[in-house]
C-alpha cells in the first residue's frame, strides 16, 4: 500500500487566487472607471442634478470630494518637505546647475510645441465660430495678473496659508483656510539653499526634514492606495452632474482640447522619447499609473509621489535628481493647463465674440504658455492661466464663464497630460547627461508601483527593491554625469 502526501500550499496561499493582473494598480483603476460610469449614468437617469442629487448622486459626489481632499490634506507638507529634501540632495552633485538649466529648457521646449499644436487646433477646427449659445455668460473667480503673479511670490506667512471668512443670512460664520503652491515653493527653496549655506550645522534640520517626508510619503501611499474607490467616485459624479448633455454646443472645442491632448501625449512624446533612443513601450509602460491616477485626481501635486516613484524605478532616473525635477514639474509644468487649453480657449473666445487675432497676439500666446505656467501655481491652475492669457491679449473674460461649464471633464484629461510631461523631461535630461540606468528603463514591469511598500522596505531610507541598488549610488551618478 503506498501512502500519498499532499505538497503544502506556500504560506499565505491557500485556496482561491486571484490572478496576477487583477492585483495591479492599473487594472483597478480602468475597473473603477467602468463601475464609475455605470453608477454614474445610473444617478443621472434616475434624477439626479448637480443642485439636486438623488441618494446615489450624493454618495458619489461625497465619495470623490472626500478622496480630493485626502490627498490635498497633504500638499503643503508634502511641497515644502520634498522641495527641501531635493536641494539638499543636489549639494553632492557636481553639476546640479546644469541639470537645473537643462530641466527647465526642457519645460519650455515641450510647453511651446504643445502650445503650438494647441493653436493650430483652434485655427483649424474653429470652435468658437457657430456655437448657438448665448454671450451672456459671466466670470467672477480669480484672475491671472502679471502684476499679482509678481506680488504673489512674496509670502504673506511661513507656511503661505490664507483665510476667508463668509457670513451666511442666518448669521453663521464659515472660515476656510487656502494655501498658495506657489509661495510655498519659494519658502521651501529659500530653506533649502540656506541649509546647504550653513553646512554641518543644518545637518540635523536635514535630516528631520527627511523623516518627515518619508512619514507625509507613507500617509499618501496609503492614499492613493485607495484611489480604484475615489475613482468610483470622482468620474461617477462627474458623469451625473455634467454628461454628454452638458457639453452640447461647446462639443467642438471639447474635442479641439481633447485632440490636442491626445496628438502632444501620443505623438509628440513617443516622437521625443524615441528620438533620444528609448522605448516608446517601456516609458508608457511606466509611467501610466500615474496618468491613470492624474486623470481621476486632477490634481498634479496630489499625483506627486506616485509620479516619482514611477520616475525613479520604472524610468530609471537617478533619484538624486528625480527628487528635485519632479517636484519642480508638478508645479509649474503643465502641458495640458498652461499650453493646450489656454491657446484652445483664447481662439474659441476670440471667435466667439467675433476678434480676428493678429501675428502678434498669436505670438503672445505662445510667450504666455512658455513663461506663465508657473503663474498658475498658487492659483486655480488652467481656469486662471486662461485669464491671464486673456488679458494679456485683450480679450473679454466673459469668455471664461462660456467654458467653465465642461471645465471638469476637461481638467481630467490635462492634467494626465501634465503629468506625463512631469515624468518625461527628467528621462530626457537623464539620457542626454548620461546617468539614466537604461537597465531599469527596459526592465520588465511588475504590474504594481506598490511593490517595495508592500514588502515592508522603507524607501525614505534609500532601499531599492526594483534594482537592488541604494539611493546613496545616485549622487555618485550624477557626479560621474557629463560636464
Amino acid at each position: 500500500m503506498s501512502t500519498q502526501t499532499s505538497t503544502p500550499s506556500p504560506a499565505g496561499k491557500t485556496g482561491f487566487q486571484l490572478p496576477k493582473w487583477a492585483g495591479s494598480f492599473g487594472f483597478q483603476i480602468i475597473a473603477a472607471l467602468i463601475v464609475g460610469l455605470g453608477l454614474g449614468l445610473l444617478a443621472k437617469y434616475t434624477g439626479s442634478t448637480k443642485t439636486n442629487p438623488n441618494a446615489l448622486g450624493a454618495t458619489l459626489q461625497t465619495i470623490g470630494s472626500s478622496y480630493v481632499s485626502l490627498l490635498q490634506t497633504a500638499v503643503v507638507p508634502l511641497i515644502f518637505t520634498a522641495v527641501v529634501s531635493s536641494i539638499s540632495n543636489l549639494r553632492q552633485v557636481s553639476n546640479a546647475a546644469r541639470l537645473a538649466w537643462n530641466t527647465l529648457l526642457w519645460f519650455a521646449i515641450t510647453s511651446l510645441i504643445a502650445v503650438l499644436i494647441g493653436m493650430g487646433l483652434g485655427v483649424l477646427l474653429q470652435p468658437g465660430a457657430n456655437t448657438g449659445i448665448s454671450g451672456d455668460a459671466k466670470y467672477t473667480g480669480k484672475s491671472g495678473d502679471w502684476w499679482a503673479f509678481l506680488v504673489g511670490l512674496f509670502p504673506k506667512n511661513f507656511l503661505g496659508l490664507g483665510a476667508s471668512s463668509t457670513v451666511a443670512d442666518s448669521g453663521a460664520v464659515t472660515t476656510s483656510i487656502s494655501f498658495n503652491v506657489l509661495q510655498i515653493l519659494v519658502i521651501a527653496i529659500a530653506v533649502g539653499v540656506a541649509a546647504l549655506k550653513v553646512g554641518k550645522a543644518a545637518e540635523p534640520f536635514l535630516t528631520l526634514n527627511a523623516s518627515a517626508l518619508a512619514v507625509i510619503q507613507k500617509v499618501l501611499w496609503w492614499i492613493i492606495r485607495i484611489a480604484p474607490l475615489g475613482t468610483i467616485g470622482l468620474i461617477g459624479n462627474a458623469v451625473a452632474v455634467y454628461g454628454w448633455d452638458t457639453i452640447g454646443s461647446l462639443g467642438k472645442f471639447a474635442v479641439a482640447i481633447y485632440a490636442g491632448l491626445v496628438l502632444v501625449l501620443f505623438v509628440v512624446y513617443p516622437i521625443l522619447i524615441r528620438s533620444h533612443g528609448l522605448s516608446i513601450k517601456q516609458y508608457f509602460s511606466g509611467v501610466w499609473p500615474a496618468v491613470q491616477l492624474a486623470f481621476v485626481s486632477r490634481s498634479s501635486v496630489g499625483t506627486l509621489p506616485l509620479t516619482q516613484r514611477v520616475t525613479e524605478r520604472s524610468l530609471g532616473v537617478p533619484r538624486a535628481y528625480a527628487s528635485f525635477a519632479v517636484p519642480l514639474g508638478a508645479t509649474t509644468k503643465m502641458d495640458g493647463c498652461a499650453a493646450i487649453y489656454p491657446a484652445v480657449s483664447a481662439i474659441f473666445v476670440a471667435q466667439f465674440f467675433g476678434i480676428q487675432l493678429d501675428f502678434t497676439q498669436y505670438l503672445l500666446i505662445a510667450l504666455v504658455s512658455v513663461l506663465g505656467s508657473a503663474a498658475t501655481a498658487g492659483t486655480t491652475g488652467a481656469v486662471v492661466m486662461l485669464t491671464l492669457t486673456l488679458s494679456t491679449l485683450g480679450l473679454p473674460l466673459a469668455g471664461v464663464g462660456l467654458l467653465l461649464a465642461i471645465d471638469p471633464i476637461l481638467d481630467m484629461g490635462r492634467t494626465a497630460v501634465n503629468v506625463a510631461g512631469q515624468a518625461l523631461v527628467p528621462t530626457i535630461v537623464a539620457k542626454r547627461q548620461g546617468i539614466l540606468d537604461e537597465s531599469l528603463y527596459n526592465a520588465p514591469r511588475n504590474g504594481t508601483p506598490f511593490v517595495e511598500e508592500e514588502t515592508g522596505t522603507d524607501t525614505a531610507a534609500g532601499e531599492s527593491a526594483t534594482d537592488g541598488t541604494s539611493a546613496d549610488t545616485a549622487p555618485r551618478e550624477l557626479q560621474d554625469a557629463k560636464a
